[in-house]
């Protein structure tokens, strides 16, 4: 699909194998047909460390592509870009810089063949990252788009996503266009719209607009794999804590020993009782105040009981911090170094936050709790 097309968006459920097809693809562009030179790919930052490279290596196929990483300091991405490769990976948030570093240095754009990880994240067309790629799309031959959720908020996000996969040629060449042909306002104040909803068949037809490059696969058709095992453990907090709680949640106040916290709003209150409920406060000045160790208690023990090793998400700050100075071999996730460890078994407990783990991790080695 992806070698037939100019432009095509792989909308493929999570371990469908997006990174390995794409790869695949590239390679028998570059090496058999002679069509592609050089490849940019632009993915979040964590999967551009790690996984493509790692997909590379993984595949005897693959093995002797050579990657070049665009990260890390200014002097670093310009020698990652500088470098003699076939593949140069980019994390989405250096874009922008990508291009104007080009345009400065008066460089003519030098890969005939982008791929968009996680496609989903340029559907804003105010960003800055979607229009310094708009600007360079015309000196593109070959583009792919990789994503699991091509609408994750609304068939409105696809209007950017697919602008830059076929300029506009399906869905309108600009935002006006498509809203105005497959949508309505849905509530607004006079001429001001704050909500779009589709109208009836926007759907079908914009399905049936973009049919031609795009394929569409859900794992569930495709794999067979164990039922996922949740176990919901409840922890009781003791009288203290729980007297704390209830004080936040009644009054808005929690009174320290030297301060108080308050909660100006229902949102602050909620997010207090989050915090109370994890172990701690912050006050109003951002500091973490410990309150119990109920949680960590819990955490702990599961822990101990699981004779293998664990993921654990954090929410706050605070509880990383606490997590870290209570569990012992907690190692937090920051880079592909961390990443490399726990595939190799080599961590017992590994901490990530959802928002810069969310997305493409080949994790899958290290554990499975």
């Amino acid at each position: 699909f992806v070698v037939d097309r100019p432009a095509s968006g792989l909308f493929l459920d999570m371990c469908l194998g997006k990174t390995v097809i794409t790869l695949t693809a590239i390679d028998d562009l570059m090496n058999d047909r002679f069509e592609v030179d050089k490849v940019l790919i632009i993915a979040p930052l964590k999967v551009a460390e790690d996984t493509w490279s790692r997909e590379a290596q993984k595949w005897d196929h693959l093995k002797h592509l050579r990657i070049s990483k665009i990260l890390g300091t200014e002097k670093q991405r310009i020698a990652g870009l500088n470098a003699d490769a076939d593949i140069y990976v980019i994390n989405r948030e250096n874009v922008v810089w990508l291009v104007q570093h080009l345009k400065e240095n008066k460089q003519r754009w030098p890969f005939d063949m982008v791929v968009i990880d996680e496609l989903s994240s340029f559907k804003s067309n105010t960003a800055q990252r979607f229009k310094a790629l708009r600007h360079a799309r015309p000196m593109i031959d070959r583009i792919v788009g990789l994503t699991g959720t091509p609408a994750s908020n609304s068939l409105m996000d696809l209007w950017a996503e697919m602008y830059l996969l076929d300029r506009g040629e399906r869905l309108g060449h600009t935002i006006t266009g498509y809203r105005s042909h497959w949508f309505k306002p849905a509530w607004g104040n006079g001429n001001i719209v704050y909500k779009w909803q589709p109208v009836k068949g926007a759907m079908e037809e914009i399905t049936d607009a973009i049919s031609d490059i795009t394929v569409s696969m859900s794992a569930e058709d495709y794999l067979t794999l164990p039922d996922r095992i949740d176990s919901n453990i409840v922890v009781h907090l003791k009288e203290k804590a729980l007297k704390a709680y209830r004080e936040m949640e009644r009054t808005a106040l929690l009174e320290l020993e030297n301060e108080e916290v308050t909660a100006l709003s229902a949102a602050a209150v909620m997010n207090k009782l989050l915090q109370l409920a994890n172990g701690f406060v912050y006050n109003d000045s951002h500091v973490a105040h410990a309150i119990h160790e109920d949680k960590l208690d819990a955490l702990a023990e599961l822990i101990e009981s699981a004779g293998s090793p664990v993921m654990v998400y954090y929410e706050f700050q605070a509880d990383r911090d606490l997590i870290l100075s209570r569990i012992p071999g907690a190692v937090l996730l920051e880079s592909d170094k961390q990443i490399s460890a726990w595939n190799r078994g080599e961590i017992p407990v590994l901490l990530a936050h959802p928002a810069s783990a969310g997305y493409g991790l080949n994790l899958q080695d290290g554990g499975h709790i």
